[in-house]
């Protein structure tokens, strides 16, 4: 069954990003809006302390998790929200690569921010998705 969801390429926008510019959700579609997935282990510990990278993979296997439990899977994702606890660039290509990595040929529009804290000890990185699945 086709995806009730269309990637959109921008051909006048730079093609250096490794993401969709826009998507469009084709009725009839049910919406999933995940809450952000933090780099928690199953006892609700902060994995890997100090490493974007693992941080960001623990968190990738969690919003699979989450969007499993709503019948949704990463090629139902129409937008992502990715958040990096930093000030520096490097940092944010880490942890960008490891979600592009999770996504394979999917490529959803996302926005990368860098920001001061999160909510957890120790937490360096969370993302949030919306995702379109096809009723019925």
């Amino acid at each position: 069954m086709p995806t009730p969801a269309s990637l959109i390429p921008v051909p006048a926008l730079s093609d250096t990003a490794e993401y969709a510019y826009a998507a469009t959700v084709e009725p009839p579609a049910r919406l999933v809006f995940t809450a952000g997935a933090c780099p928690l282990d199953a006892d609700g510990a902060t994995v890997a302390p100090g490493d974007h990278a693992a941080q960001a993979r623990q968190v990738m296997a969690n919003l699979e998790t989450a969007l499993a439990a709503a019948g949704a899977r990463l090629t139902d994702v129409v937008k992502t929200t990715v958040y990096v606890a930093s000030s520096r660039q490097a940092d944010l290509v880490t942890v960008w690569q490891v979600v592009r990595d999770a996504f394979g040929d999917h490529e959803p529009p996302s926005t990368l921010l860098g920001v001061a804290v999160l909510g957890y000890p120790d937490q360096l990185v969370e993302v949030e998705a919306v995702a379109a699945v096809r009723n019925g």
